[in-house]
């Protein structure tokens, strides 16, 4: 009896994870075949990062009832547990890495989780269209934090040294900030949408998850494996273990259960984010470090995630 409960637990987090794992080869496997290239990946990542992830946010976030105190309380107790982690990241790798430049694209490289994506298709898998009501609050609140610290954190360190108005005007027109500050404001002003404007909307947010993870899977460098992966490889277990198990274990001892603990877990276990080599490299980092850590954390991911699900679901947390 005990084996079958096991395996039911295995099979269920396979049912997560897999799907993922099939769309990121389907990529790699059509950019081998040539039947997308790289200008295929970086239109439909600009149509993914400027249009169809910021409507998939703000028609989740519009439609949520954010007035709900367990919900706030789970973004507002996330983004200080971000916080609190990228600090200790920081103290922990300046001990290892002496170097402020390496340094920042290991710390970005270890909080930043791919929320939008994989994180969210994570909890979709996991849960259902009915995760929206708490994850799309979740997601809104901690990617605006993430890059609020990320543009801190590399301009500190890459010789940017960027204004506060600067900073400001970067996160002012991110197109994600924007859709998720809209769809705050739709929400607690109780304004509702044309129907037909919702329908249109969902068609088009639908294009997102797939359409990302083929653009992820078809990204993969693993050539790029082959230089620096001391560092990599340490900030990959901060973003897959470190980061995971606390975020996990502190909303375990606030009372969270079920739909919330298992939004914490799969947004914190999802790799590191595509836009971080993106950041590193416009800013003239170390983007081969960065494409390291995004290649071991994305592969990785769908083990620890996989297991991480099996132990909460076989002690009924998630």
């Amino acid at each position: 009896m005990a084996l079958n409960n096991f395996l039911d637990v295995l099979v269920f987090s396979f049912s997560i994870t897999m799907p993922i794992f099939m769309i990121l080869a389907l990529g790699v496997i059509l950019y081998r075949m040539r039947i997308i290239n790289d200008n295929f990946i970086d239109v439909a990542s600009k149509l993914v990062f400027n249009v169809t992830l910021p409507a998939l946010l703000f028609i989740s976030i519009s439609k949520s009832d954010i007035s709900s105190n367990t919900d706030l309380s789970l973004v507002i107790y996330a983004m200080i547990a971000v916080t609190v982690t990228y600090i200790a990241l920081e103290l922990l790798l300046s001990i290892w890495e002496p170097d402020k430049a390496e340094r920042a694209v290991l710390v970005q490289g270890a909080f930043r989780s791919n929320m939008g994506i994989i994180g969210l298709a994570y909890c979709v898998n996991a849960y259902g269209n009915n995760v929206f009501s708490v994850a799309s609050v979740y997601l809104g609140g901690v990617t605006i934090l993430f890059n609020i610290l990320s543009v801190i954190g590399l301009s500190r360190a890459l010789g940017k040294n960027a204004s506060l108005i600067g900073i400001l005007k970067g996160i002012a027109k991110n197109p994600l900030i924007i859709a998720i500050l809209a769809a705050f404001i739709t929400s607690l002003t109780g304004l509702s949408l044309p129907s037909t404007l919702y329908k249109a909307g969902d068609y088009f947010a639908q294009m997102t998850l797939p359409l990302a993870l083929l653009c992820a899977g078809a990204s993969l460098n693993f050539k790029s494996l082959k230089s620096g992966m001391l560092g990599a490889i340490l900030a990959s277990v901060g973003k897959l273990i470190f980061i995971p198990f606390i975020l996990t274990f502190g909303g375990y001892l606030l009372g969270y259960r079920g739909m919330e603990l298992g939004v914490l877990f799969l947004m914190s276990s999802a790799p590191t984010a595509s836009a971080s080599y993106i950041m590193v490299r416009a800013m003239n980092g170390n983007s081969t470090l960065a494409a390291n850590i995004i290649v071991i954390t994305t592969i990785a991911s769908l083990i620890s995630t996989s297991i991480g699900v099996t132990l909460l679901r076989s002690f009924n947390l998630i």
